[in-house]
């Protein structure tokens, strides 16, 4: 499938956005020294649901907000590069990464059309809240990231409020 036109609505709205853009010459540390990792769920709004604003805050997001290898690499750069001396976890009420179990989402994901994924982990899970403690002690065991501050969250996707784990 070409890809001309299929942006089309997205570019355009970009558009409209660059013409009042506002956020040039933005440092790019982060104001408030916070990471916030969450879930790529459409309903979380990180910004909106802290009152920062833009700068205040590195947004790292994945499906179920679970702490990756990758996640600990950014960290890493935005701790020591970037300001941030603080990180908040931050899972989500029906989540769907803790409503399935790994085999469901693949077969899913077959049934759906697409490739055989039992080659990848998608680090599902049965009980969220110790999946949320259990990446924050990683984060916290992380070496190169002793000193940094974290927290464990979950977003209640109903009633907008954040309820601290650990």
């Amino acid at each position: 499938m070409e890809a001309e036109g299929l942006f089309e609505d997205v570019l355009e709205a970009n558009a409209a956005y660059a013409s009042g853009f506002r956020l040039k010459g933005l440092p790019a540390t982060a104001a408030r020294g916070l990471a916030i990792l969450t879930c790529m769920d459409s309903r979380i709004e990180p910004l909106g649901m802290l009152g920062l604003d833009p700068g205040d805050a590195k947004i790292l997001r994945n499906a179920g907000a679970r702490v990756t290898d990758d996640v600990l690499r950014t960290l890493v750069l935005a701790s020591f590069l970037l300001g941030v001396d603080r990180a908040m976890v931050i899972g989500h009420t029906s989540c769907r990464m803790f409503a399935n179990i790994e085999d469901q989402v693949h077969d899913a994901i077959s049934a759906a059309g697409g490739p055989d994924t039992r080659s990848l982990s998608f680090l599902m899970g049965t009980e969220q809240n110790d999946a949320i403690v259990n990446d924050v002690q990683r984060i916290r065991s992380w070496p190169y990231l002793a000193h940094l501050n974290v927290g464990g969250f979950i977003y209640d996707t109903d009633s907008g409020r954040i309820t601290q784990l650990c």
